[in-house]
């Protein structure tokens, strides 16, 4: 149960910083602003966190979180392709309404850069657990092609899906990231369905 509890801590840590990060700004927002918005304490932000600057790797668990709430509402029996685009218009839709391109260039930055743990490519996370679970299904259903491999085409998907978001931040947030992924991605998954 403490484990439990400790995950849900750190959550609510995570999700208030971001939710303060977008509303005040990185700069503005302070570990004590962060600490009030969790209704946690210091000890539980130091516990997990060296300082805010650590915060910045955490948004793969924002992520991950979405992707929780979203999993009760795949349909088992829905078209993989379908169900990818679903995934990834709700995730890029949560980008545009609540993450600062400013702190989705800073992740990618620090990521690039670092030499310890690259949350982006965790194969561990929610993420990619649900990725393969739908790339998997889709092709024992005979949907997606099976002269790939599961691991192949999820790759595949994450990266794509990581570039359009690089490619939005490149851009200043010129254009609605969900819209652009909307039209992008089906048009990137049709490459991975099995030819009739």
């Amino acid at each position: 149960m403490a484990r439990k509890t400790g995950r849900n801590t750190k959550a609510r840590i995570v999700s208030a910083a971001w939710k303060l990060f977008y509303e005040q700004g990185y700069e503005n927002t302070t570990v004590e602003d962060i600490v009030f918005e969790s209704e946690t304490s210091k000890g539980s932000f130091y516990h997990y966190f060296d300082g805010k600057d650590a915060l910045l790797g955490s948004l793969s668990v924002l992520f991950d979180e979405k992707y929780e709430e979203l999993r009760p509402q795949i349909d088992p029996e829905a078209d993989a392709v379908e169900t990818l685009v679903f995934l990834n218009k709700e995730l890029f839709t949560m980008i545009d309404n609540s993450v600062s391109l400013e702190l989705l260039a800073r992740l990618f930055s620090s990521q690039l850069v670092t030499r310890g743990e690259k949350h982006l490519l965790d194969r561990s996370r929610t993420y990619f657990k649900l990725l393969y679970q739908i790339v998997r299904d889709g092709q024992s259903r005979g949907q997606l092609r099976r002269d790939m491999t599961t691991n192949e085409i999820a790759r595949a998907y994450a990266m794509f899906e990581r570039g359009l978001m690089y490619d939005w931040c490149l851009s200043g947030g010129e254009y609605s990231l969900s819209r652009y992924g909307a039209m992008m991605m089906p048009m990137f998954l049709q490459g991975f369905r099995l030819a009739p």
